[in-house]
Parts: C-alpha cells; sequence; structure tokens
C-alpha cells in the first residue's frame, strides 16, 4: 500500500471546496458522468487510430445507489488508469487545479459553470472517496482512496475488467443523494442528451407476440438496463438526416410540458470560426414576451450547464427555445466577463444573422403561410429591430406591416402603395396605425374613406419600433389614427370652409370647455365636413406614444415619470350639433348637450366606465321613456 499527502498548499481544501460550491453541490453528478463520458471517447479515439489494442464494444456508463452503505457509484467502460497516472492526474494536477480555481474565482460574481472541477467536485458531498481502476493497458488495477484530508492511500486492486468505478461514501448533510428520484432527475437535468448511454437500474419491457400466435398467449415480459439519456439528440446530426417529425419530437424531448408545435426551427451548425451546433425554435407567441418559461438550453459537449443564456444569445431572441452547444463558450468565469468576451460576441452576432437569413428565407419560399404566422413571431422580429442594428439593416426582407383590413406589406411594398396619396404638405409620408381595431374603428373608417391604409401594430413593442422607424426611414412619421382628425394628421394645405364666424366660434369655445369642466379634456374647433362626427376624442401622438413606451419600459429615459391622461375634444364646428350649443339660450340645457355629446364620444374610445357609463345609461333610458 502507497500512503502520501496530496501536494497542496492551502491544508484545508476540502472544506473550501464544499463552501465555495455549496449553492451549487448538485453540479458534481454531472462532473463525474462528464469524466467518465470522456474517458469512454477517449478510449474511443485511441482503438480508431490503432493506439490501444483493445476491443471497444458498445460500452455505457452506470451509476448505482447502494443505500446500505451510503454509497453512490459511478461506473465506466472508459480507459481507465494506471496507478502512476492516478498518482499524476488525481493527486497532483486535479487538486493542485482545485486550489487554483478557489483562489482565483472566490470573488466572481456569480458563477455560471464549473466545467474543469471534475473529479475533486465529489468532496462536496462526500466525507470519503474511492477510484478503483483498471488501465486499457496491460497493468495492475488500483485502488485510491480518500477521506477528504490531504492524506490518501494507493493500493493495487482485484478490478479484471477495463474502466473506472468512482465511490462516493455520501455525507450525512447529503443523504439526499441517496434517493433515486433525486439521482434520476439530476441525470436528466444534466447528462439527458451525454453521447455515451447512461443505466441507471432496470425496466420491464413487453416482447411482441410472434406470428400466428394463441388469441389468449401472453406476452413476455424481460428487464433491460434502464438508459436515461438520448446519445445522439437532433443537433448533433446533419439537417438533412432529419424530417420535420424528428424536429417536432425533439422538441417535445426538451420541453415535455409543451403541447404545441412550434412553427418553425433554425438549425444551427459552425465549425469556423468557432464551434457551435444547436437547434432554435419559433414557437406560438402571439404578444406574449415572458422570457422566464421554457428558455433556451445552453450545452457544452452535450453536457447541460445552464438556461440562463443572456448574453450568449441576443436579447431578442431570448423568447425562442430550443439547444445550444458549443465548447468555445467560456465557462468558469464571471457574468459580466462572459459578455465581454470576443468569442461570446461573434456567437452572438452569428446567431443574429442567422436568424434574419431563415426569416428572409421563409417569406421568399411560402409568402402566404409566412404571412399566417407573423402574428406569432412578430414580437420576436420586432424587439430584434429596435435592439440589434445588424437585424433592423436586413428586416426590410421579412418585417410586415399587416394593414387593418388583412393586407401585409414589407416596409418598401408599404412605401409605395402609401407615398403619393400619404404625403403631407411639408413632404413627410405619415404612416397611420392602429393598435386596436375594434377601439379604433370609427377612425379607420374616416381613414379608409379617404383612401388611406392604416396598419395594424398591437405589440409590447410597437412604440418603440415606430419611433426606431422615425429615426432611421427617411421622411417618414408615424401617426396613430385617432391622435387627431385625418385632416391633421396628413396635413394636405386644403381650403376650409367654414360655417362660423370667428366671433361664434369662440363663444363656442368657451362654451364647451365650460361644459366639460374637466382639466384631462381640450377643446379643439375644426372646420370638417357636415357628415363628420360632432365630436371625437384624441390623444396627442407623443403623450400617447411616451405613455405605451414607458408600459414596456422605455419612457422613463426622458426623466419624465408617469405621463398624465391627456385628451382632446374635437368639435366639428361645422355640425348641426355646434349651431345647436351655440343656439341654446338655457345654461342647463346647453351644458346636458355637452355632456350627452362628451359622453358619447368617450364611449366610441372606451373611456366611459364605472359611475359615469351606468349614469349615461340610466340617463338614455330615461330619455327614451
Amino acid at each position: 500500500m502507497n500512503k502520501g499527502s496530496i501536494n497542496v498548499s492551502v491544508e484545508n481544501i476540502f472544506p473550501l471546496i464544499k463552501k465555495f460550491l455549496y449553492s451549487d453541490h448538485e453540479i458534481f453528478l454531472r462532473e463525474l458522468v462528464s469524466n467518465a463520458t470522456d474517458a469512454t471517447l477517449k478510449l474511443k479515439h485511441l482503438t480508431n487510430i490503432g493506439e490501444a489494442k483493445v476491443e471497444y464494444g458498445e460500452p455505457k456508463i452506470e451509476v448505482k445507489i447502494n443505500k446500505e452503505n451510503s454509497t453512490l457509484h459511478i461506473i465506466d467502460q472508459g480507459l481507465g488508469m494506471t496507478a502512476e497516472e492516478v498518482e499524476k492526474y488525481i493527486n497532483q494536477v486535479a487538486f493542485s487545479g482545485a486550489e487554483e480555481f478557489i483562489n482565483k474565482h472566490k470573488d466572481a460574481d456569480g458563477i455560471i459553470g464549473h466545467f474543469g472541477l471534475g473529479f475533486y467536485s465529489a468532496f462536496m458531498v462526500a466525507d470519503k472517496v474511492e477510484i478503483i481502476t483498471k488501465s486499457f493497458k496491460d497493468e495492475p488495477a488500483a485502488h485510491w482512496t480518500c477521506d477528504g484530508s490531504p492524506e490518501f492511500t494507493l493500493d493495487v486492486a482485484d478490478k479484471t475488467d477495463r474502466g473506472t468505478e468512482i465511490i462516493l461514501h455520501i455525507a450525512e448533510d447529503s443523504k439526499e443523494f441517496l434517493d433515486e428520484w433525486k439521482i434520476r432527475e439530476l441525470l436528466t437535468k444534466y447528462n439527458k442528451f451525454m453521447p455515451v448511454p447512461i443505466k441507471f437500474g432496470t425496466r420491464k419491457e413487453t416482447l411482441p407476440l410472434p406470428e400466428g400466435a394463441a388469441e389468449d398467449a401472453k406476452a413476455e415480459e424481460i428487464e433491460v438496463d434502464d438508459i436515461i439519456n438520448n446519445p445522439t439528440p437532433a443537433w448533433t446530426k446533419a439537417p438533412s438526416d432529419l424530417t420535420e417529425e424528428d424536429y417536432s419530437k425533439f422538441y417535445r424531448e426538451l420541453y415535455p410540458m409543451q403541447f404545441e408545435d412550434p412553427l418553425f426551427h433554425i438549425h444551427l451548425n459552425v465549425d469556423y470560426p468557432f464551434n457551435l451546433t444547436g437547434i432554435l425554435f419559433f414557437p406560438k407567441l402571439g404578444n406574449n414576451i415572458n422570457i422566464d418559461k421554457d428558455k433556451i438550453q445552453l450545452y457544452q459537449n452535450q453536457v447541460f450547464v445552464t438556461d440562463e443564456v443572456k448574453g450568449i444569445v441576443p436579447d431578442f431572441l431570448m423568447l425562442l427555445r430550443g439547444v445550444i452547444d458549443s465548447p468555445d463558450i467560456p465557462l468558469n468565469v464571471s457574468r459580466s466577463y462572459l459578455q465581454a468576451d470576443g468569442a461570446v460576441k461573434k456567437i452572438s452576432a452569428h446567431i443574429t444573422k442567422k436568424v434574419a437569413d431563415k426569416m428572409g428565407s421563409l417569406i421568399t419560399q411560402n409568402r402566404e403561410d409566412y404571412e399566417q404566422k407573423w402574428n406569432d413571431i412578430k414580437v420576436v422580429i420586432e424587439y430584434g429591430m429596435v435592439t440589434e442594428d445588424k437585424f433592423f439593416e436586413k428586416s426590410d426582407k421579412f418585417a410586415l406591416y399587416p394593414t387593418t383590413d388583412g393586407k401585409y406589406y414589407t416596409w418598401s411594398e408599404l412605401e409605395d402603395r402609401i407615398k403619393v396619396n400619404q404625403t403631407d404638405k411639408n413632404g413627410k409620408t405619415v404612416v397611420l396605425y392602429s393598435t386596436d381595431k375594434d377601439a379604433q374603428d370609427q377612425y379607420i373608417q374616416i381613414a379608409n374613406e379617404k383612401g388611406y391604409e392604416v396598419i395594424f401594430l398591437d405589440s409590447p413593442i410597437s412604440a418603440h419600433l415606430i419611433q426606431k422607424l422615425e429615426g432611421l426611414k427617411e421622411n417618414v412619421t408615424f401617426a396613430r389614427v385617432d391622435a387627431d382628425h385625418i385632416n391633421n394628421l396628413i396635413d394636405k394645405d386644403e381650403v376650409k370652409i367654414s360655417k362660423l364666424s370667428d366671433e361664434d366660434k369662440e363663444k363656442l369655445k368657451t362654451q364647451i370647455t365650460e361644459g366639460i369642466d374637466n382639466k384631462s379634456y381640450t377643446v379643439q374647433l375644426e372646420d370638417l365636413s357636415a357628415t363628420d362626427a360632432p365630436f371625437i376624442i384624441t390623444q396627442s401622438e407623443f403623450m400617447r406614444r411616451m405613455k405605451d413606451m414607458q408600459a414596456t419600459g422605455g419612457a422613463n429615459m426622458f426623466g419624465m415619470g408617469s405621463f398624465p391622461e391627456m385628451y382632446n375634444v374635437v368639435v366639428n364646428a361645422n355640425s348641426d350639433l355646434a349651431s345647436q350649443i351655440l343656439s341654446k339660450e338655457n345654461d342647463d340645457e346647453r351644458k346636458e348637450i355637452i355632456s350627452h355629446a362628451l359622453d358619447l364620444a368617450k364611449l366610441s374610445q372606451g373611456l366611459l366606465k364605472g359611475k359615469e357609463l351606468t349614469n349615461f345609461i340610466n340617463q338614455s333610458f330615461n330619455k327614451i321613456k
């Protein structure tokens, strides 16, 4: 037997490991299974190149629980180690690496991955660890034992089959790792797609009945290995080898609680200037911008790392689902370093480009299908246009602007459609838009009667998108269709005919202002057609847009705090109702007409609520008794 001390200067390295990594102590299993996988794949490589003169076979990794002995076993059939290699890789390299890692990262703000901790993460949950290993080389097996102090023993073992068995004597405060459900949960979480089959217990399988079997014949049940992982997940295969059904099946494998198929997928496969594989799925989103549900999963060589992928995946794609696998993403560092890392920035930029290219090909291949899916993908596209300049530059090819009557235009198509008819006296092309077709129907109809197109923008990102488009598109301005009377929204400097004198207008404005008596409403007289509505309520484009942006976290940048509810009451000075108000001598009668007209205008905008609505309904019934 060989006894010795692990060569580290920090005597209490094991308590440090346990304390430092305590919040993530469950990752010990990921690390040990990953090591077993590495040992298996390395043996495969050595047999392929003829360096290992052994039969590779069909190796698997086995995880076993022994509750009686309070031990957890991780067994592989990989290349194994000689006693000399145990001395080198376990006693010298591993523990000096542990000390270096802890010293370097003990102040890091949120370690997001602990690859490299490897074997010694076992001491987070075990008060004694054994290694029994037999190398593929013709040398005796070795048995290494350490009880969590710097002392170890290294002896000859009687193991005859190739590979390594790690035995963890689970500590008193970590007994949960002797529960089958817990180990199964961790293996499913971290090792679900490892490239070597992982056995955890057995399961019963019913054999199919042979042809011609009797009707009352009983199918035979056999016990088989319970392989808990899929060693060849979809993202490791070439797109040409996969069907739509394969992608759909894999989506369900990733998100078992998802019952709707994704709209489409993007298969990532890059080997230069970095390695990156993965599949991103577009789910049906509508106007949902919840990024905390069914997140994109990050893997390194098929080992799950995290679903906190901010910094690696552009913000706007956090709404998608799927998998990214890359060995080039630095994981043993803080998030702040990750976001500044050059390789990560290139990966993020590449993913953005791939998504833009995919959108461009989808709309080209099947425009009708793309239009039908637009409502479920627009949040992602608009978010990307607002936050990623490179994505915005490509978006003219695939971003759609639907109209309130169901047509879909790209930006260039929309411009061609409206440029002549919707350019105002200042040479600005005015894009009219609606955010609620039902609430703004009156205004949409008025615009349509003039031959104007009204586009429909109802996503939570729309206000920010409009700001971006106005800033980058030449001679273009946006106006919500109910922001003012249509003649003012697209001012063509047309001659207005007025029925009332300036004196009468001033008198009418004073009477209506006094009749409304509400500081939230500003009276605005307009010389409109006699067929236009007598009273229309509008809201300033600037004020309403700032409120919309504030609702999605963008308006406070102006330092303006909360925006008040302010409305304009546009009064048609040429209407019969305006003349009737002027002619009323009785103040009470005049105020009643004004109040009723305002209520009707508010009702059309969905602004009449609560007691005001109840009173209006009661008064209306009284009038028709």
